[in-house]
């Protein structure tokens, strides 16, 4: 393989011969050091939907208490659709950059009412 396309192993620094044994030793890393997250253990799109809402320009561990709060709060679309802009606004409260959860409440209507 030509030295240029040789991809150099970000965990253990040694040459890869290929793409795929660099996508081998990335999901392995993973597998051994990747962090356990509440929106990481479900398939629920709702629920990674608020992650990533959440996620944008906050760190992970401020996140956390935000989500299972919320999820709690309001555990489906359906739910945050229903919910007043207030009680969004209320549990968002402290993250910021209030108006990812106006987007979101609004969202949810749009999902609900369609």
């Amino acid at each position: 393989m030509p030295r240029k396309a040789r991809a150099k192993n970000i965990v253990s620094g040694t040459l890869l011969k290929s793409p795929d044994c660099f996508q081998q030793e990335l999901l392995r890393w993973y597998k051994n050091h990747g962090r356990s997250l509440p929106w990481r253990r479900t398939h629920d799109p709702y629920r990674i939907w608020v992650s990533e809402i959440m996620l944008q320009q906050t760190q992970v561990n401020a996140v956390i208490p935000y989500y299972r709060r919320f999820i709690r709060a309001l555990p489906s679309p359906r739910a945050l659709a229903r919910a007043p802009l207030q009680q969004v606004l209320k549990l968002w409260e402290g993250m910021g950059y209030y108006a990812r959860a106006r987007n979101l409440h609004k969202a949810a209507r749009q999902i609900a009412a369609n």
